[in-house]
Order: C-alpha cells, then sequence, then structure tokens
C-alpha cells in the first residue's frame, strides 16, 4: 500500500496490523499489512486510514486540514515482487489522485495500462519542450459596444509528429503535475509578450491574457519570471494580464495576496478565470487586487435555456459591476447569446462567434482585414 499525503510523518507498528512502515519522499510512504483476510479487510483498513488523516487540528492557532491518496496491491495477485508490487501500488496511488483524491484505489491491468500510457506521454512532453514544437495560439476579446478587438487570450497548443493538435486537456494536468508546466509556462509567457509588443509596435496596443498555472504562481521565482520576461519584450505592462483561477486565490492567502499586490505594482492585469465554477468566495473579490472576471463558458452554453445558469450569469454581472469589475463572457458561439449578455450589461465576449484561437500570423490578417467591425448585439 503506497500512500501519498500532505504529511512526511513515518507510520509504526501499531496492534500487529502492519509491520513495517518506510518513507519514500517528503509526502510518501508506504505501509505493508502480513496476512490480511482478503481485500475487504485491506479496503477497510484503507478508508479507515484515510479518516484517521483527515481529522482537522491546530498547530499554533492555526488549523490544518490534510488529505490522502493511497494505491493498494496485493500479493501475489497483481505480482509475486517487491518492485513490481511497489510500481502496481505507485499507479494505483496516481489513479487516485486523478479520480480526485483523497481516495484508494487498487491496482487494476486497466491502471497498468493507463499508467503506461502516462509515462510515455510524459516522455513525448519532455522531447516536445526540448525540441520547442509547442505553439502559441491567440483568441480575440471584442468590445461588442465598440465593434472592436481589445484583447486576446494566449492558449498553448501541442503539435505531434503525425502533425495533428494535441488538446491542452490531454497534457496541461500531466505538465503541471511533473512539474513541465514552469518550463512551458516561461515558453507562452514570453512567446505571448513578444508578440503582443509587436503588435504595439505597430500601433495597434492589445492586452495579452495569459493562464498562469496555480503550480507556476506557487513558485518563488514567478514574480521574477514576469519581471524578466517584460524587460525582455519591451512590453508595457498595462498590455499584460495574467490569468488565474479561483483555486490558487484560496491557497495561502497571504503570500497569494502579497504576489497580487506586487503584479499590482508592477502594473499587471490580473483576471479571475472560470469565475463561479470553483470556491466563488465573495471575500476574495474583496480581499484581492482583480481586474477582470470571466464569466466561465459553461454557464454561456446553455444559459438560453436553462434558468440557472442565466441567473448566475446576471448575478456575475451585477456583482462585477457594483464592484468596479471588467467582465468578460467566455464560450460565446451564437448571436443569441451575445444578445442575451448584452442585456444584462457584460460587453465583453470571445468565443467561436467572433474567432476560433488561431496562431499569430493568422491574428494579425484578422485584425488587418477588419472584421473588427462586429454587429452590435440587441437588447
Amino acid at each position: 500500500m503506497r500512500c501519498s499525503g500532505k504529511s512526511p510523518s513515518a507510520w509504526h507498528n501499531r496492534r500487529g496490523r502492519w509491520t513495517r512502515s518506510a518513507a519514500r519522499g517528503g509526502d510518501e510512504f508506504i505501509i505493508l499489512l502480513p496476512e490480511v483476510s482478503g481485500f475487504d479487510a485491506v479496503g477497510d483498513f484503507a478508508e479507515r486510514l484515510l479518516a484517521t488523516i483527515g481529522v482537522p487540528f491546530s498547530f499554533q492557532a492555526s488549523r490544518y486540514d490534510l488529505s490522502a491518496s493511497i494505491g493498494i496491491s496485493v500479493f501475489p495477485d497483481d505480482s509475486e515482487d517487491v518492485e513490481s508490487l511497489y510500481r502496481h501500488a505507485d499507479a494505483a496511488m496516481y489513479q487516485a489522485k486523478l479520480d480526485g483524491r483523497n481516495r484508494c484505489r487498487f491496482f487494476s491491468a486497466e491502471i497498468e495500462s493507463s499508467t503506461r500510457g502516462r509515462h510515455l506521454l510524459e516522455q513525448h512532453l519532455r522531447s516536445a519542450l526540448e525540441r520547442g514544437v509547442f505553439e502559441v495560439f491567440y483568441q480575440a476579446k471584442v468590445d461588442v459596444e465598440r465593434g472592436i478587438v481589445i484583447g486576446m487570450e494566449t492558449l498553448v497548443r501541442w503539435r505531434n509528429g503525425a502533425g495533428e493538435l494535441i488538446s491542452p486537456a490531454d497534457f496541461i494536468p500531466l505538465a503541471e503535475e511533473t512539474g513541465l508546466i514552469i518550463p512551458i509556462g516561461k515558453y507562452v509567457l514570453l512567446q505571448a509578450c513578444q508578440d503582443a509588443q509587436t503588435l504595439n509596435l505597430q500601433g495597434q496596443s492589445i492586452a495579452v491574457s495569459v493562464n498562469i498555472s496555480a503550480v507556476q504562481f506557487r513558485e518563488e521565482s514567478f514574480l521574477p519570471m514576469v519581471k524578466g520576461i517584460l524587460l525582455e519584450s519591451g512590453l508595457p505592462p498595462e498590455l499584460l494580464e495574467l490569468e488565474i483561477t479561483e483555486g490558487v486565490l484560496a491557497r495561502d492567502v497571504d503570500n497569494t495576496r502579497d504576489s497580487l499586490l506586487e503584479l499590482k505594482r508592477m502594473g499587471v492585469r490580473v483576471a479571475i478565470d472560470d469565475f463561479g465554477t470553483g470556491y466563488s468566495s465573495l471575500a476574495y473579490l474583496k480581499r484581492f487586487p482583480i481586474d477582470v472576471l470571466k464569466i466561465d463558458q459553461s454557464f454561456v452554453r446553455d444559459m438560453l435555456t436553462d434558468r440557472s445558469d442565466s441567473a448566475i450569469i446576471e448575478a456575475i454581472v451585477k456583482l462585477g459591476q457594483a464592484l468596479g469589475l471588467e467582465l468578460v463572457a467566455e464560450g460565446v458561439e451564437t448571436q443569441e447569446q451575445a444578445n442575451a449578455l448584452h442585456a444584462n450589461g457584460c460587453t465583453v465576449m470571445q468565443g467561436y462567434l467572433y474567432s476560433r484561437p488561431i496562431p499569430f500570423e493568422q491574428l494579425c490578417e484578422f485584425l488587418r482585414s477588419g472584421l473588427g467591425a462586429f454587429a452590435k448585439p440587441s437588447g
């Protein structure tokens, strides 16, 4: 049984339930259970272990809540040698993490196949980074009141050996887990700033927004990296907007606030991406220096047929207006959606109705072609 969590403590033999505990890393350890009566007994033990780890505790007037992910392999059903048992438990533990963390999973042949595929994808990801084959695409943000493009969101793409684009959903989570998101994110931010500065020097001062992973944001080198890239690219800081998710705000509140304040001192704008889909604490909007709220496309998609989604969008717009925040609606695909958003008071939109994500050269052509003369929505 392999466990991963926030606690680095080793476990000890208690009442003969296990005989040995070995630390495998800062937040990982192994538990050996001798002479168990069956799978149910192992599963019951794992669930009790999760419950024990999950009991909140206080230290120096602060409350801490821990969680763990447990992967289980059984001798001799899964393997008859130690290394394979360990590898299988490791694969099951990663599956527990992928399934949402704070749970246990038994090893299976399907997990082994998935793990091999994951390792292969990681190798290809590292190779792609070394060869510099990631591509940066942009999706226009349109001010429908003025009928012009006022910004562009940066989106990373990876083209495989067959020339096919791999969806970010297939490689970004792995990049975050392996830490590869750090160099990938730096590459994307530098390219985005350089492209935005190219437009700026041509007289088109269009702000560029870049998604920042929680893994990137927590790195000590993050703020110096942003400063260095702004200097290297020459982009005015006010033309850079960094998008973070609500989950970033919920972690280490004090340090997060300090980092956001430093970004503001640089002149960089901050947007909350996918607002309404995460923690959605209104206190964040008061405590943190936020400039923009992005209405998630999941609400926009069904706003015309689902009264709940429509009500959520209306509430977010009113909240943003009351707090003096800018609003951007994502995933706008039809004129009817644009009309409804405009009627609610949201005037900046992005989505397939206006432009799909496109390479920089196509974006420049898009801007030159006069396609900025968008029809103003009714309502």
